[in-house]
């Protein structure tokens, strides 16, 4: 190894490989020239011709890795934002009332004596998900629309629960019955989504784990073969999955994936919670479950 040279670290075909930096200078000025392009041309352009340079790479049968493993980042800086149309302070204040609401209804239901169970973490790091879902995506099914089809995160029920007893859809003795469905005075919740025990309030049943994405891709599919057959105008309509990233192990999770891609549905979008927690401990693949998925 020689001495005072700098070492580029990446993995190549899942092993660690380190170049040498044999002429820093160069290199400086290949870098220096890529950020000219970023800054006065945009990004568009410098992903053009980062994908011709790789492209002329593999032509030259240069050997250049895919790099799948990078420092782990779960945020954008404040200027890639994009415009957000709400009010940010109000649906913030709004998130926190839910998220409150949903953590009492569980700790609640877990009063001395009862000890039902219960999620708390999963709401409380997807609920600005849900929100910006419900108060900016979700269609409904009012004035001839066909509507969305959404598939709640079973985990996630207790915040949907509490979004409902905002709205005053559901109330507190309800919510003080949450796992309580049969031994609960005026009856309970249910502890996932359960179209048999609450038709009027979720639409598609997502636990066991795994169930959602695969029904959430067949639905998307099946939208289009109505629209196809001019059955039904599901053109506007949106299949939305909530998943977890821990759930993305059940066999079910991503077995029908190849279905959505070979079928281009576009109708359909995987929301996926990476908050990198799992029933039984972290999720696998030391934080870099996002760049796995």
């Amino acid at each position: 190894m020689a001495a005072g040279r700098q070492r580029f670290s990446i993995i190549s075909d899942g092993l660690p490989t380190q170049l040498p930096d044999i002429d820093p200078d160069e290199t400086r000025e290949w870098l220096d020239s890529f950020d000219t392009v970023v800054r006065t041309r945009g990004r568009g352009r410098a992903r053009y011709v980062m994908l011709r340079l790789l492209e002329r790479a593999r032509e030259q049968q240069v050997g250049v890795p895919g790099l799948r493993s990078t420092d782990y980042i779960n945020t954008i800086p404040p200027e890639r934002e994009p415009w957000f149309p709400g009010d940010e302070y109000v649906e913030r204040r709004i998130r926190a009332y839910i998220r409150w609401n949903a953590a009492v209804m569980v700790s609640r239901a877990n009063r001395a004596g009862l000890g039902v169970g219960g999620h708390i973490a999963t709401y409380a790091s997807a609920a600005s998900l849900y929100e910006v879902g419900f108060n900016h995506f979700f269609r409904g099914k009012d004035h001839g629309e066909s509507g969305d089809q959404v598939f709640f995160q079973g985990h996630a029920a207790p915040g949907i629960y509490a979004r409902a007893f905002l709205e005053g859809r559901l109330t507190q003795q309800q919510l003080d019955g949450f796992r309580q469905e049969l031994s609960h005075p005026g009856g309970g919740l249910p502890s996932y989504p359960h179209p048999r025990l609450m038709p009027d309030f979720w639409e598609f049943p997502t636990v066991s784990m795994g169930l959602g994405p695969i029904n959430a891709i067949y639905q998307a599919r099946f939208n289009r073969y109505l629209l196809a057959r001019e059955l039904a105008d599901t053109s506007r309509s949106h299949v939305w999955a909530f998943l977890g990233d821990g759930e993305m192990d059940e066999p079910e999770a991503l077995g029908a994936i190849g279905l959505a891609a070979r079928e281009e549905l576009d109708n359909l979008t995987f929301v996926i919670n990476c908050n990198l927690q799992r029933l039984d401990g972290p999720v696998r693949g030391n934080g870099k479950i996002i760049q796995e998925l």
